[in-house]
């Protein structure tokens, strides 16, 4: 192995059952995946940044405002596995996972990534509070426990830990005074971990709640976790490029 440092990883899959070509579509003029980019291109523990992509069109889209694009197999089902075809390849002590569908990204929330792995854990991710039962109860919101040392216990769609003493009492959670986290999705990995989660491939938990970290779990992997204020807003259709440029037109997308 090199002695490289650790390296941004951005999978961008030109296929999408809802928006199909998400990493090209123009916001603010540039393409998607140049915006989480150059904000990943602004963390400071990282050595250099790629893109891991299935298609030309995004590695010649990647090339064209100055990036590094590296072309993986369109047969790989999450992010981690793309990212493990990366890590096959150019060697480094660790990686860091850059969700390719959020273009405001905080540097910060890769560095924190980044240190973790840096340190010496395995794995990292992030989290912040959840403060809205609307984000408890949506599917779409992936909720953490987390034990005494800061380490995940378990991940899921589903609001844990249930809710029993709130609902016997007939009252709403009170998230002012609880511990319900949302996972906000960046991933550091070591080398050793990252490759063993490919080799493995899924697990029944990850295939039920349709979340790789549990992959990682189920392998006896510790992920670290780190506290962030907030998520950063990601593009899931088309109608979401609106509310991600009115942001960055109200001054709430600098780095």
């Amino acid at each position: 192995m090199d002695d490289k440092g650790i390296i941004g990883v951005i999978p961008a899959r030109y296929g999408s059952t809802r928006f199909p070509g998400k990493p090209l579509a123009l916001i603010a003029g540039r393409p998607m995946v140049q915006h989480v980019y150059e904000r990943a291109r602004h963390a400071r523990l990282l050595s250099e940044v790629i893109v891991a992509t299935d298609d030309d069109r995004i590695r010649q889209a990647v090339e064209n405002f100055g990036g590094r694009a590296v072309m993986t197999s369109q047969a790989h089902s999450s992010g981690t596995d793309r990212v493990a075809e990366i890590a096959r390849d150019i060697q480094a002590p660790g990686y860091v996972n850059i969700q390719g569908d959020e273009p405001l990204i905080d540097p910060a929330f890769i560095d924190i990534c980044a240190g973790l792995i840096a340190d010496g854990d395995q794995m990292s991710t992030l989290v912040s509070r959840i403060e809205t039962r609307g984000d408890l109860l949506d599917q779409n919101v992936v909720k953490v426990v987390i034990d005494r040392d800061g380490y995940a216990v378990y991940f899921s769609r589903h609001a844990i830990p249930f809710p029993r003493k709130y609902l016997e009492k007939g009252v709403d959670v009170d998230l002012e005074d609880s511990t319900y986290l949302r996972h906000v999705g960046v991933y550091g990995y070591r080398r050793e971990a990252l490759i063993s989660m490919a080799d493995a491939g899924k697990c029944e938990m990850e295939d039920l709640e349709s979340l790789e970290q549990l992959r990682a779990l189920h392998l006896g992997i510790k992920i670290k976790v780190g506290f962030v204020g907030g998520a950063s807003p990601c593009v899931d259709v088309p109608l979401d490029i609106e509310r991600i440029e009115q942001a960055m037109n109200t001054g709430k997308a600098e780095k």
